[in-house]
């Protein structure tokens, strides 16, 4: 499921990510790789405040429709 419908405070690993090359590589230079763990930390308006790695990061629903997880 994509990482835009993971409820705030659930967590999920990183299955894949979809999209462009130019997207990936972006991605994954956030911290975005596939085995990840990632956490939703909260949302807002379909923008979504997520913990990936050690880092704290905002994404937009576009972009968290690109990331594909699993429980």
């Amino acid at each position: 499921m994509p990482l835009s419908m993971i409820p705030s405070g659930e967590k999920g690993v990183i299955n894949r990510i979809s999209g462009k090359e130019d997207t990936k590589r972006f991605l994954n230079h956030l911290g975005f790789v596939e085995g990840g763990a990632v956490t939703v930390i909260s949302k807002s308006d379909g923008n979504l405040i997520v913990r990936v790695l050690d880092s704290t990061i905002a994404i937009g629903k576009t972009m968290a429709n690109k990331i594909i997880v699993g429980r």
